[in-house]
């Protein structure tokens, strides 16, 4: 049942002489309100807060296919071994991996986290932070020659692992316009204890950390039209934001498709997101992706025993590409609240949905009537930014280059922190809080992200309890 969220209106505070020298006149009205508006997931949406709220079906989901969500549910969360094993139906993990299940990283179907500090130490080897690699190549990029496409830093027994990351910090600090003052958190990322020989010289890193799950299926049914019109309305605009679609190939299609997955859109479909991601992440191979990735260097990966061929049936995977395209999106909190309405308001005057776009009707996604034809909020336009030097990577993925971002989703961004416990943002969790991440914008970002430093708290903090409610 839907539950009320009622709230009396109260008056806020907050100046007009800042939002006046970014050329508003007075104070900011608040945003209209309509009945239905929190369901950002359309009929998908669940009324859910907790633990939970990113781990349910999708609302308008059958009663008679909820097994098959469930069984794929079970293959995402239960831990793989190594072959042998008596447990035939789940071995074949590694020879090299990152983590032995895909809940490991996307824990209750949410955010990675970076890893634990102990009196400003790294404690524990990162797992939900992943690092892809490539040097340059004729045609982009391709694999680093001893450790691949991606830096797996833990192995089966009698496999070397391929080494250690090490992450260490520094402040750079800040002030907004009213004083306050502000402090980001820059990481530095080195590799340690290399098993097998040093890396390239031209090597190129990319941090990637696990994004929540909500809500995929809904974004894989937005037509490839209205993704391509964000392009072209931001370039008629004129205001310095330019996304572009990347164009990647996919294992499922067997053709180039318009990226919509990834930290910079590198994945076309749920489908090939979830393959790969067993394939690259445990090394376990399906029938899209049959081999593990090991390196002419690498040996002992070579020789290791495998659980079959492939290690994951057609039909398994398919259950978690199904669980993966239909888990709900949490409704909106709080959004009749004065607070709310009015830094939603913000948010538009600041120029923050000119990318963060907010609204879609769903095509047709065949075999999913739930995601098809809804309308949704996700606060994204599924294209690529340049954001700025401090958040390059140097590292191109597709026809993304290494200042280009995909704008991620902001569904769920409320909710981390009571799933998972953190309040880490951004490709590599580098911001602590989500003003921390709207500090980091810069490139096509930056005017937005100055008039954000311009606002005084009141407002800040109204932007910010909307990004929270959502």
């Amino acid at each position: 049942m839907k539950p009320m969220y009622l709230k009396a209106l109260t008056a806020l505070g907050g100046t007009a002489a800042l939002l006046g020298t970014l050329g508003f006149t007075g104070a900011p009205e608040l945003a209209p309100y309509r009945d239905g508006d929190e369901k950002l997931g359309g009929d998908t949406t669940v009324y859910e807060v907790g633990r939970n709220a990113f781990s349910l079906p999708a609302a308008n989901m059958a009663s008679d296919r909820q097994t098959r969500f469930f069984v794929g549910n079970s293959f995402f969360k239960k831990a793989w071994v190594e072959a042998p094993s008596s447990t035939a139906a789940r071995d074949g993990l590694g020879p090299h991996f990152i983590a032995r299940s895909c809940g490991a990283c996307h824990t209750l179907d949410g955010r990675g986290n970076t890893p634990a500090f102990d009196n400003g130490l790294q404690s524990e080897q990162p797992m939900a932070l992943l690092f892809r690699l490539s040097i340059p190549g004729a045609n982009g990029t391709r694999p680093e020659p001893n450790y691949g496409g991606q830096f797996n830093n833990d192995a089966i027994p009698g496999v070397k692992a391929e080494g250690k990351v090490s992450i260490r910090y520094s402040e750079l600090p800040g002030r907004f316009a009213d004083g306050e003052s502000y402090s980001l958190h820059q990481p530095q990322y080195r590799f340690d204890e290399l098993g097998y020989g040093p890396l390239h010289p031209q090597v190129q890193v990319s941090p990637r950390i696990a994004p929540q799950m909500i809500g995929l299926g809904l974004l894989e049914a937005i037509r490839e039209q209205d993704i391509l019109a964000n392009a072209r309305q931001q370039a008629t605009a004129g205001q310095g934001v330019s996304g572009r679609a990347n164009y990647v190939h996919d294992a499922y299609a067997g053709k180039t498709l318009i990226g919509r997955y990834g930290w910079k859109a590198n994945v076309a479909t749920i489908a090939h997101q979830a393959a790969g991601a067993f394939n690259g992440d445990m090394g376990i191979t399906s029938p899209q992706f049959p081999r593990e990735e090991c390196m002419p260097a690498q040996r002992d990966c070579r020789r290791a025993p495998h659980g079959g061929q492939p290690e994951i049936a057609a039909s398994k995977m398919n259950a978690v590409i199904f669980y993966s395209q239909t888990l709900a999106v949490p409704a909106q909190r709080n959004a009749d609240s004065a607070s709310v309405r009015r830094g939603k308001l913000l948010f538009g005057q600041l120029q923050c949905a000119s990318c963060h776009v907010a609204s879609y009707t769903t095509g047709t996604l065949r075999g999913l009537p739930e995601v098809s034809g809804q309308k949704i909020s996700p606060y994204t336009d599924l294209l690529l930014h340049d954001m700025g030097e401090p958040l390059a990577d140097h590292r191109p993925d597709g026809l993304a280059d290494g200042r280009e971002w995909k704008t991620p989703p902001l569904w769920g961004i409320g909710l981390i922190k009571d799933v998972n416990g953190h309040t880490e943002y951004l490709h590599d969790g580098r911001a602590r809080n989500l003003s921390e991440a709207i500090l980091w914008h810069g490139g096509e970002a930056e005017a937005a992200r100055q008039r954000f430093v311009a606002l005084d708290k009141t407002d800040r903090d109204a932007v910010l309890a909307f990004l929270n409610s959502l």
